[in-house]
Order: C-alpha cells, then sequence, then structure tokens
C-alpha cells in the first residue's frame, strides 16, 4: 500500500473477543505486508444484547455475522472478521469468505469440574443445543442451565453452575487459559463447525482487499473448514438442529471428517465418519463434508428430523 493510501477497515463485533480476533488478522495483514494500514469498525450486533433469549430462538448461527456483514456490503468496511463457528455455511450474496486463517484448538473445555467428576444430577451451563445433546447422550442424568454473554460474564456466573462448557480457544486467546479445568478430546464432544477457525470476507469484487487477505490464507486449515462447512450447507444452510462436525488431515494428506445431527431433544443422536478415497484428494473440500450429510440424512435416518 502506497503512503497516505486509505487504511483497511475491518468490521467486527465489539466483545473482547472478536476484537482479538480482529486485532490478530491485522497483525497478520501487517505482518504480511509492512506498511499497511489497519483500523477497526466495531458494530454493534442485536444478538449480543439479547442474552435472554437462546441462540437458536433468535435465528441461529448468523445472528451474530448479518450486521458485521452489512457493514462491509454498505461500504463502511472492506472486511469482516468472524469466528468461524458463527458464520452461516451459505455465504451472503455479495461477500466472498476470502480468508481463513490458521486454525486454533477446535475443542470444548468444561470450567469447574472434570467430566468423570460430576456429581449425579450436576447442572451444567451452556447456551448450546450441540453441547447439551452430546453432554446428555453420555450422561443422561445432567442437567442444564442456559449460558450467554461474554467470555468475562460466563466465568462469572460458572459458580451457578457445576462446569459450564465454552470454547477452549476462546479463554487461550484472552489469556483465560488457566480457568480451563478439562478440555474435551473431539471424540467425547464433536466440535461445531469451523469452531477454532477465523473467517475473513470481503465483497466478491473488492480485488484489492482480497489480494490482501489472500496472504494469510492458511491452506490446510480452509481444507479443513471448506469440509465441515459442506456438512452444515447439505443439512440445509443455517440448520437449527444439533450439529457438529470436525476434519483433520491424515498423515497422507487426505481427509477424515466426523459428523453428528441430532434432534433437539438429544434423544436421536446420529454420527458418521468419512474419510477421502485414497490418492483421491480432491480440489473441493466441501464434497466429503456433504457425503457425510447424505449419510446421515439419507441411511441413517436424519431426513425424518428435519421434517418434525
Amino acid at each position: 500500500m502506497t503512503a497516505g493510501a486509505a487504511p483497511l477497515r475491518i468490521a467486527t463485533r465489539g466483545s473482547a473477543l472478536a476484537r482479538w480476533q480482529a486485532e490478530h488478522v491485522a497483525a497478520l495483514l501487517q505482518a504480511a505486508e509492512p506498511g499497511l494500514t489497519v483500523e477497526l469498525v466495531v458494530v454493534e450486533v442485536v444478538a449480543d444484547q439479547r442474552l435472554d433469549i437462546p441462540i437458536w430462538e433468535l435465528g441461529g448461527k448468523g445472528v451474530f455475522a448479518k450486521e458485521v456483514q452489512a457493514a462491509v456490503l454498505d461500504g463502511r468496511a472492506d472486511l469482516a472478521v468472524h469466528s468461524g463457528k458463527d458464520l452461516p455455511s451459505t455465504t451472503v450474496p455479495g461477500l466472498v469468505l476470502a480468508a481463513v486463517p490458521e486454525r486454533g484448538d477446535a475443542r470444548d473445555a468444561l470450567v469447574g469440574c472434570r467430566l468423570a467428576d460430576l456429581p449425579p444430577g450436576a447442572r451444567i451451563g451452556t447456551g448450546s443445543a450441540r453441547r447439551r445433546v452430546q453432554l446428555v447422550d453420555l450422561r443422561p442424568d445432567l442437567t442444564f442451565g442456559g449460558l450467554r454473554g461474554n467470555m468475562a460474564t460466563r466465568l462469572e456466573r460458572a459458580a451457578d453452575f457445576h462446569a459450564i462448557v465454552v470454547a477452549a480457544v476462546a479463554l487461550e486467546r484472552l489469556g483465560l487459559a488457566g480457568h480451563i479445568t478439562e478440555v474435551l478430546d473431539e471424540s467425547v464432544l464433536l466440535p461445531q463447525v469451523a469452531q477454532g477457525a477465523l473467517a475473513v470476507e470481503c465483497r466478491h469484487d473488492d480485488v484489492v482487499t482480497a489480494a490482501h487477505l489472500a496472504a494469510i490464507e492458511h491452506a490446510p486449515s480452509r481444507r479443513r473448514v471448506d469440509a465441515e462447512r459442506g456438512f452444515l450447507a447439505e443439512l440445509g444452510g443455517d440448520c437449527d438442529l444439533p450439529a457438529g462436525a470436525h476434519a483433520v488431515l491424515l498423515p497422507d494428506g487426505r481427509l477424515r471428517l466426523d459428523a453428528l445431527f441430532a434432534s433437539l431433544d438429544g434423544r436421536v443422536v446420529l454420527r458418521h465418519r468419512v474419510d477421502e478415497e485414497p490418492g483421491a484428494v480432491g480440489p473441493d473440500p466441501s464434497a466429503l463434508g456433504r457425503a457425510a450429510a447424505r449419510h446421515l440424512l439419507d441411511r441413517a435416518g436424519g431426513r425424518a428430523l428435519l421434517d418434525r
């Protein structure tokens, strides 16, 4: 960027975690292009104010992204930084998912008590239906209470529960990892699609911003995120039923994806694992996720859940 050029404007929510994410992307961009100037455009998000309503009642994961996306679409900002797990699987017209930087820890964590040490009937704090149905599948005796708000608010409320469940990466990024009691392996609690990843969008016709963002793309992370987002897209975009997916790269470069789809009451929990075929690492990682979704919908009985 030449001297005196306008700064690159980054739209973000105003929470401490969202600002950390935007500042992290800014730092990556400046490391890739010394002399680049950036500024944050903090956007007020309605879902951040309505903490009394569960996410699925507010309209699903897209409620955390739409106002930030609008700032890019109407020209107030050049790019938007999201938590990958908050971004619907179908990209908004006019935008493009231009970069996925290197992914952080995708796992969930318990604060307050280890899973094995929870007493019978323990009360767990979480605002996530995905977390709730998996935990009750493991421990049918557990009870649950809603938990929303920024990370400081959630930690303050931890005393109201035997344990709360949060994304491990959120505490790590905020310097609060000391609060983690146990990090849960993906085989115990399958993460949300794109959890631990950042998703950076810009306008589809903004070739200048897209060129800046290409420098911070992390190809292995992008492949994993695209596979997981393909799973959610095949379920029906921003599916409001509990769903999770986690992709890893195998030693030979192929992708392996574990997927989950459940009824809202947790009585039906469907799981499937699928690997890319040997020697067939494809150019479209989302195909693997779509294949996993079709298996759960058409062969494991999941389509009946959509009709309820």
